[in-house]
């Protein structure tokens, strides 16, 4: 009898905590740890079927009597920006853009905690330390870049750092592990949205099917985001399949899958 532990990962289940995305609902996650020569080809195996990556653990909702959290990915050939989108390229194809290797600097740092304070001052990452940000950012078993988005350069200097994302190369895509910007007064409008679209664009341009955003979440304000962008395919019992983009005048919540 061979050893096959080396090859499959034991998953463990955490306790229950309050919900971030809905009200009066607790979640719990099933997680794994990425380790050993398979780390890569088993984040991406298991990315396939709703897990993220978190430094070198992977994770999906495991949650009792709830089934809200639904994995989303942007088909990136055949995506068309709509008009606004188009704008927003526009407006910001000025950005300096760069995939840097994964190393924590105290630039990016001070960027996430501006980011914090006015997206999500009451947020479980509010209380992140510089080595907690380190951690985030360096540990990482697979092939992880952060992708930096900044001001025009000035006098040969880099311009001011407005935006970055943590982002895994898949080999179907690209995973957006967390992304963070400028959301200050004076910040430029739809710095977010303008990220996820370099992704997409990206990702088409070196014939990349994917662009994975994590999960989407019916009756959560702060996912109707996602809905934005088409086509969308969700994770579902069937495995990925279409979903229908919201009517004009409507959000997220009332996007449907598609019947094959």
């Amino acid at each position: 009898m061979t050893d096959q532990s080396g090859r499959f990962p034991r998953f463990f289940v955490t306790a229950e905590s309050p919900c971030p995305y809905l009200p009066d609902r607790l979640e719990r996650k099933i997680f794994a740890e990425l380790r050993g020569p398979d780390a890569r080809r088993m984040s991406e195996g298991l990315g396939r079927i709703g897990f993220r990556r978190s430094q070198n653990v992977v994770y999906r909702p495991s949650c009792e009597g709830c089934s809200a959290c639904v994995s989303v990915r942007i088909v990136a050939p055949d995506f068309r920006p709509g008009q606004s989108q188009r704008r927003l390229l526009r407006r910001n194809a000025d950005l300096d853009v760069a995939a840097c290797d994964p190393w924590a600097t105290e630039e990016q740092f001070n960027l996430l905690r501006r980011y914090l304070h006015h997206r999500h001052p009451d947020g479980g990452m509010t209380s992140m330390d510089g080595y907690d940000f380190a951690e985030m950012i360096e540990t990482s078993p697979v092939d992880t870049v952060v992708v930096e988005y900044r001001e025009p350069s000035s006098n040969g200097q880099p311009g001011r750092l407005v935006g970055a994302c943590l982002t895994d190369k898949q080999s179907d895509g690209l995973s957006m592990v967390y992304s963070f910007y400028d959301t200050g007064p004076d910040a430029r409008p739809g710095l977010g949205t303008y990220i996820i679209l370099d992704h997409v664009m990206r990702a088409a341009q070196v014939g990349m099917r994917n662009v994975y955003l994590g999960y989407w979440v019916k009756g959560s304000p702060s996912m109707d985001y996602k809905s934005r962008f088409s086509p969308l395919e969700m994770l579902g019992p069937a495995g990925w399949m279409p979903m229908k983009p919201p009517e004009a005048g409507t959000t997220g919540r009332s996007m449907q899958a598609v019947a094959e």
